[in-house]
């Protein structure tokens, strides 16, 4: 009798299977959010430097061949990246690939949705910190709050479904915000997700942190929502839900409770580094790599190689200074 191959995957040395890619296809953003860019900074990667959408295609698809299943389209803002429904069809249409999402801030959301859905991506998360106008303008450097609405009004109507709502929670600047947003997505049926933020480059560090864990329970006391076992999609979140299930609440509590026991996951910054982890440094040069001539081979080897070096966990509370970088270099 033939015994199947076993399908690969990628085990890092702490036997955790690494399965999701986050891919940054740019790391320019037309919004300024203060916990993510400073304002006038012009230290973005050389577009020559950028991987071509075929040179993309070609990494994502040795990582799908070594067990990936899930990929997210990042940035800094994905929609920024020229032809981004073209590239996002190409790995669509990877075999093996079971899950193609992507994350955006939503000002060009209303221009691409339709065509985004139809490329194959199934799933959006959307970074929304507040629905005042003023406060937007002041965490974003940009008053475009309408068109950040107009495109969750569009993307839903093109059939994304779930739509989740990134809020990262801010003390002293959004943190009142909170119960206006849950009822917000309880309206429209959105998954809202409550977010620490970390301490990545200068503007993370200056970010004042709220205790998701417990402002989670509260909330969830508040509006009579239910733990939820299942989950919703490849991330760190816990979750409430309603009790028809038309929305949920979700908490990433990566400083008062980190989650890195269960890591899925390493980032492909958009001149082909791979970030092994968020909150170190270990990193893999495969855009180089490839550019030098490497072959599929040469590269799956490399990226075995970068998944048996992954770090076990951030030190975002140890040594909240080490990472110099700013969260759109890394790929969000």
């Amino acid at each position: 009798m033939i015994t199947p191959t076993a399908a690969p995957v990628l085990i890092d040395p702490y036997h955790r299977r690494i399965d999701y890619l986050r891919v940054s296809v740019t790391d320019r953003c037309d919004l300024r959010c203060t916990y993510c860019l400073p304002k006038g900074f012009k230290g973005f990667e050389e577009p020559a430097n950028w991987l071509t959408h075929q040179e993309m295609s070609r990494l994502v698809g040795l990582f799908v061949q070594l067990g990936v299943r899930k990929v997210r389209l990042t940035g800094g803002e994905p929609l920024l990246r020229r032809g981004i429904a073209t590239l996002a069809g190409q790995i669509a249409g990877l075999p093996g690939l079971q899950d193609l999402s992507l994350s955006s801030n939503g000002t060009q959301l209303a221009q691409h949705a339709t065509a985004l859905r139809a490329a194959g991506v199934r799933r959006l998360n959307i970074s929304l910190d507040t629905l005042d106008e003023s406060c937007f303008a002041r965490i974003t450097g940009r008053d475009c709050l309408v068109d950040v609405l107009q495109g969750l009004s569009v993307a839903k109507a093109a059939g994304f479904a779930p739509i989740k709502l990134n809020m990262v929670v801010q003390a002293g600047v959004n943190e009142a915000e909170v119960e206006r947003m849950v009822d917000f997505s309880i309206e429209h049926g959105f998954i809202l997700r409550l977010i620490e933020a970390m301490p990545i480059g200068d503007t993370g560090r200056q970010t004042g942190v709220v205790d998701l864990t417990a402002l989670g329970l509260r909330l969830a006391e508040r509006f009579g929502l239910i733990p939820e076992v299942k989950g919703q999609g490849a991330g760190p979140a816990r979750y409430w839900t309603t009790a028809d299930g038309e929305m949920s609440l979700g908490v990433i509590t990566p400083m008062s409770q980190h989650f890195c026991a269960a890591c899925n996951r390493v980032r492909l910054g958009v001149d082909g580094t791979l970030y092994l982890c968020l909150g170190q440094e270990d990193k893999v040069a495969l855009g180089q790599q490839l550019r030098a001539g490497a072959s599929d081979v040469e590269l799956s080897a490399a990226i075995v190689a970068a998944i048996a070096a992954k770090p076990e966990r951030h030190e975002f509370t140890t040594q909240p200074t080490k990472i110099v970088r700013f969260m759109s270099q890394t790929g969000g």
